[in-house]
């Protein structure tokens, strides 16, 4: 059966005469479940499906641009060529060592106080010193060593000195007191302008010369051995951090970047930022590179491919990151891999290690013959953010680092930790540098400090009358528990800082001083020592002193001593308490007073007065 024909269409379906013929309609799908796990799996039905399938994602869609062919670019580079630790006087930049040994290099302590340590460095220089001595022409070597090793001595500590109440640095100091040079002693002789002939009697005016060569040998080769700063170190001791600048040379001057915040570690272009100033360099036009090459797509795994049939790489999923609403930085990284992830090409550019480069023009060809001009993103903005660059245009700095570097075993641990319980910061010296030069954990040191003490100075006994119970005071911790207290800020009245304080010993009430330069800042010179109360988060914060090595590009062995700052593990409680009572040793637990005896309430005679209050550290 035909259709009859409609001479009026337009009619009919403004007055619906025939309802076959509809109005126009949307093709919608119909969801019959609330999951899409079907339809994610693109189920394969027909080819005028698959077709459709295609021309729904927009597969055949074209795009008015054409792809990069070659990019030709100018790219100016300049090496750094000063440095300034800190707010210290700058300098010219060493290039024969890497910039993490500038920057990070410490100081080596050997003296704590008046108690001398790190034996194993004065020992070591008394031997070379006394082989440089024996290899030389001066006459009657042997006794001029021998004169060596008496004027300059190992010297045995007395029998109440700290260095007695560890074993393995008694017996270490009692092998060699006497018997070896304390080269050190003479280390400091030479470079404070003396000779090394000098105290040295009976040679010849050939000898002496001969001696004193020797002497800047000797300091040559140890200050070689070992990087140490100049008048100044980089360590800020009051933000735990590495604070310095470097400059390179510029057209109109010099570029000046700072590293205000450097843990310690890994040196990258990231830990810089532009500064201002002047470092005393000079103007000087940087070399420049031109150079034309073939751009090529970045790729990434997890990358989504433009192609729907096309089988993705399913290690990395993006879809199980689930970041908030508020989580911006997540948000930007994913819509950068999920979106635009194809829209980026990478050019190759090879430049030195120990450059400050910038790109001064970008041209790219693409399939269609056009050239264009390419500008930085963040061009006519003042501030705008951009990835790999630092603040305005001043480029991308290759520091001038090293690959890899070896890090001996910890010779310090420090860890900073909040005790809400009661409210202090602790600094726990978890790992402390013994006199003979080697790390220990500080709670064995303590506790073998603690006891040497209670030999020392024996506790007195309890006269009656006694108690079943006694009233303490204050509490002890362990020694190598340094509190610092919150005190305002001289002339801030909100502003709070910490300041080194100290606890008295258990045994006598003398104050316990820490057994680690990072804590013992200042206190040799009668300083107090403060941080910023920002520096100790809730999490806490590590300080690590070891030692470092790495070789250059040259073949040049670097060893330095250095701080590496890294977040902690939580609060922690020093189970102070204040005004506690206290079973006594003569009345155990669950054990009464005999029948007929009346209560006690004496209090325990042997409260120590000493603990009234935390000493401050001045």
């Amino acid at each position: 059966m035909t259709e009859p024909r409609i001479p009026d269409l337009a009619g009919a379906l403004l007055r619906r005469e025939h309802p076959a013929v509809g109005v126009w309609n949307r093709l919608e799908g119909r969801p019959r479940t609330t999951g899409f796990d079907r339809a994610l799996r693109a189920e394969i039905r027909d080819p005028l499906w698959l077709l459709a399938r295609q021309w729904q994602l927009g597969e055949f869609r074209g795009t008015d641009g054409g792809s990069p062919v070659t990019a030709t670019y100018s790219v100016t580079a300049s090496p750094p060529t000063r440095f300034r630790p800190g707010d210290g006087p700058a300098g010219p930049l060493p290039t024969d060592r890497p910039l993490e040994t500038v920057a990070e290099r410490r100081p080596l302590p050997f003296a704590f106080g008046t108690e001398p340590i790190s034996f194993d460095l004065r020992l070591s220089l008394g031997r070379r010193w006394l082989k440089l001595v024996a290899g030389s022409a001066v006459r009657d070597r042997r006794d001029v060593a021998g004169e060596y090793v008496h004027d300059y001595p190992i010297a045995l500590p007395g029998p109440s000195a700290p260095a007695t109440a560890h074993p393995e640095v008694w017996a270490a100091t009692q092998a060699v007191a006497g018997r070896r040079m304390d080269g050190y002693l003479l280390y400091q002789h030479v470079k404070g302008g003396g000779h090394a002939s000098d105290g040295i009697s009976g040679l010849q005016r050939k000898d002496r010369d001969a001696l004193d060569a020797l002497g800047l040998r000797l300091t040559g080769w140890f200050d070689d051995l070992i990087d140490q700063p100049g008048a100044e170190s980089a360590w800020d001791p009051r933000r735990l951090e590495h604070r310095f600048a470097v400059s390179a040379p510029a057209p109109d001057g010099e570029r000046v970047l700072t590293a205000p915040e450097y843990p310690g570690g890994e040196l990258d272009w990231h830990a810089f930022s532009v500064g201002g100033g002047s470092l005393g360099g000079t103007a000087a036009a940087p070399a420049a590179l031109n150079r034309t090459v073939f751009p090529a797509p970045v790729r990434f795994s997890g990358m989504p491919l433009p192609r729907w049939w096309a089988v993705e790489d399913g290690r990395t999923n993006f879809a199980a990151v689930t970041p908030d609403s508020t989580d911006l930085a997540r948000l930007i990284f994913l819509e950068f891999a999920l979106v635009f992830g194809n829209d980026w090409y990478q050019l190759p550019c090879d430049l030195p290690a120990g450059t400050l480069a910038k790109v001064q023009g970008l041209a790219v060809t693409d399939v269609f013959g056009e050239r264009r001009w390419i500008t930085p993103a963040a061009a006519g903005s003042e501030r705008q953010w951009s990835m790999y660059t630092l603040d305005g245009d001043a480029g991308l700095l290759l520091p001038p680092g090293t690959p890899k570097v070896a890090t001996g075993p910890a010779l310090e641990e420090v860890t900073l930790v909040r005790d809400e319980s009661a409210n202090l910061v602790w600094g726990i010296e978890q790992t402390v540098r013994m006199a003979s030069g080697e790390g220990r954990a500080g709670d064995e040191v303590a506790a073998e400090s603690l006891a040497f003490r209670r030999r020392v100075h024996p506790p007195g006994t309890v006269t009656d009358p006694h108690a079943p119970i006694a009233y303490e005071l204050m509490g002890s911790v362990p020694e190598n528990w340094i509190p610092f207290v919150p005190v305002h800020v001289p002339g801030d009245n909100r502003t709070v800082q910490l300041q080194r304080a100290t606890m008295p010993s258990e045994v006598d009430g003398t104050p316990v001083r820490p057994r680690t330069a990072l804590l013992r800042e200042g206190l040799d010179a009668g300083n107090s020592y403060h941080v910023n109360e920002e520096e100790v988060p809730r999490a806490g914060t590590r300080l690590t002193v070891a030692y470092n090595r790495t070789r250059t590009k040259t073949g040049r062995v670097a060893v330095w001593l250095s701080v590496r700052r890294d977040a902690g593990r939580g609060e922690r409680s020093s189970g102070l308490r204040f005004d506690d009572l206290v079973e006594t040793p003569e009345w155990p637990a669950r054990t009464r007073p005999p029948a007929g005896s009346a209560p006690s309430t004496v209090t325990r005679a042997t409260a120590l007065h000493e603990k009234l209050s935390i000493c401050l550290d001045h």
